[in-house]
């Protein structure tokens, strides 16, 4: 059973001969614990469908489901919930905030839940990270890479269904864009966790267990299906 399926997704914007086809009919499913990345180029998609897929925003039509929950039936209310239990984000400008240190940047998203913090587990992920030296350190006092290992451990501190990544290494020099792309998938392999990466670098994509294209709002190229997929 897939841990993310999207099926008939569209996203319009205007009306008759003005519409604007962002995302035209498209459906993929993803596995859980797969890495898969999504390549376009600026304006092809991959941002919206990212969106769309974490429920940043609904959908035109279609439908989009998250560990088997159909997400936009929900309300703004239980969605923002879901989204901040279920979902981790890892944006391209990081998105610390300045006054919190690497400690409590990662676990604010527990913290505005309500919920416990499982410190074996977040200590792993620090270790793992190499973060271990920095978390008494704020993000002004960090490499650009290393404020993105944080950013990565912060998407992770709720064990989410899904990470969700957004040019995750777009602020980055080459060096530490493959440091940050191999924590990716050493996450992905450590923890079972599925990550969904968006990029336009075909190079960065092939650090992933599956490629697809998007182009005009429509993929292109790649297995949408997980299932499609052959045995390595």
């Amino acid at each position: 059973m897939p841990i993310l399926k999207v099926e008939n997704l569209k996203k319009y914007y205007g009306k008759g001969e003005q519409t604007v086809k962002a995302l035209d009919d498209v459906s993929l499913s993803v596995e859980k614990g797969e890495f898969l990345a999504i390549v376009g180029t600026s304006g092809s998609g991959k941002s919206t469908l990212l969106h769309m897929l974490g429920g940043l925003d609904r959908a035109t039509e279609g439908k989009v489901y998250v560990d088997e929950h159909d997400i936009y039936k929900m309300s703004d209310e239980k969605l923002t919930i879901f989204r901040r239990r279920s979902v981790g984000f890892v944006f391209q400008s990081y998105n610390l905030v300045p006054i919190l240190n690497v400690q409590e940047n990662i676990v604010l998203p527990i913290e505005l839940d309500g919920g416990k913090i499982d410190k074996e587990y977040l200590d792993t992920v620090i270790r793992t990270l190499g973060l271990q030296e920095k978390v008494h350190n704020l993000p002004s006092n960090l490499s650009g890479g290393q404020q993105q290992r944080v950013a990565i451990a912060r998407a992770l501190a709720t064990k989410p269904s899904i990470i969700l990544a957004d040019e995750p290494t777009g602020n980055l020099d080459n060096k530490t864009s493959q440091e940050v792309l191999i924590l990716l998938k050493q996450m992905s392999e450590k923890f079972n966790q599925t990550i969904v990466m968006i990029t336009h670098n075909e190079s960065i994509a092939q650090s992933a267990d599956r490629i697809i294209r998007i182009e005009d709002g429509k993929i292109v190229s790649g297995n949408a299906l997980a299932s499609e997929v052959p045995p390595l």
